[in-house]
């Protein structure tokens, strides 16, 4: 039997990963009857049907579904090896779009770009903070940053850096007066520091204590899209915050902040790099998944 070419693969992988030839056509730059002519001739050498195709869908059959798993290994470690050449040609170049929320961008400007700005200065990090979970491949990103658990599952996914986990923080003045809450439901007589989604929604806070759940719907006195402004809020004596660790940090080290209802925080979570699998992964975006995995995480 005559081997496939990386080609005929990477159309395979494209359409069977969206489930459609027009998208994969628009990725690939080509046209859907020139796709579906190399994926009718692939599964002719193979002898096997790779694709379930009706009018309205696409879909991989088992065959299909178990070649995808293992090309997506296959073709990244094929791309680990071409990039490991790049020391040969001369330094790493190009750009890199990233999609990200605010608080995430703030880390990456803090611990990852001054790395990258000294290991491979010829490549320019193009930073978007995004609030909403978008659909990086139709957007034009190269690769997203989130939390472990928001990430699509047809995405290759790497977690970096310091767990992120949530804490609730007021001022010592603040709590001098109004009292410290013992329970999440001492909150309702509290003042609380809303967080507006993208959606328009207010956050609600979660809590987790011995198996116990306990979600909050704060009625916020005062509401604000951005966690730093939060923390400045609640510095300020404003109320109770419940916020991404890492904005904290640095106003409880200083004493302008205390945590409260600590017991009852979920655990830490991890963040991650994430990018589709059916694509090649470009010098550039490889030296930035590098650099991340190198971060530290404690």
């Amino acid at each position: 039997m005559m081997r496939p070419s990386l080609n005929d693969l990477s159309a395979f992988m494209a359409v069977a990963t969206h489930r459609s030839f027009r998208r994969a056509a628009d990725e690939l730059g080509t046209a859907p009857s020139t796709l579906s002519h190399t994926v009718r001739a692939l599964e002719e050498r193979l002898g096997v049907r790779l694709l379930n195709r009706t009018t309205r869908s696409v879909s991989p059959t088992e065959a299909g579904a178990a070649l995808l798993g293992r090309l997506h290994g296959v073709m990244n470690s094929l791309d680990e090896a071409l990039d490991a050449t790049a020391a040969f040609r001369g330094s790493i170049a190009g750009r890199v779009r990233v999609n990200a929320s605010r608080v995430i961008v703030g880390y990456l400007v803090r611990e990852i770009l001054p790395l990258m700005a000294e290991r491979f200065p010829n490549v320019k990090l193009d930073l978007v903070a995004e609030g909403r979970l978008i659909d990086i491949v139709s957007a034009g990103f190269d690769a997203g940053v989130r939390l472990m658990e928001t990430i699509p599952k047809d995405m290759i996914a790497v977690s970096f850096g310091k767990p992120v986990s949530f804490q609730c923080v007021a001022s010592p003045t603040y709590l001098e007066q109004a009292g410290e809450p013992q329970l999440p439901d001492d909150l309702v007589r509290h003042r609380c520091i809303g967080h507006r989604l993208p959606s328009g929604k207010l956050y609600r806070w979660e809590f987790q204590r011995a198996g116990q759940e306990v979600v909050v719907e704060t009625d916020g006195a005062v509401v604000l899209d951005d966690e730093d402004l939060m923390v400045e809020a609640a510095i300020k004596g404003l109320g109770i915050a419940y916020v991404v660790n890492w904005v904290a940090e640095c106003p409880i080290a200083a004493g302008q902040l205390k945590p409260v209802l600590s017991s009852w925080m979920h655990g830490p979570e991890r963040m991650a790099v994430y990018y589709p699998g059916h694509r090649a992964v470009p010098p550039a975006l490889r030296a930035f998944l590098d650099t991340v995995k190198s971060a530290p995480d404690q």
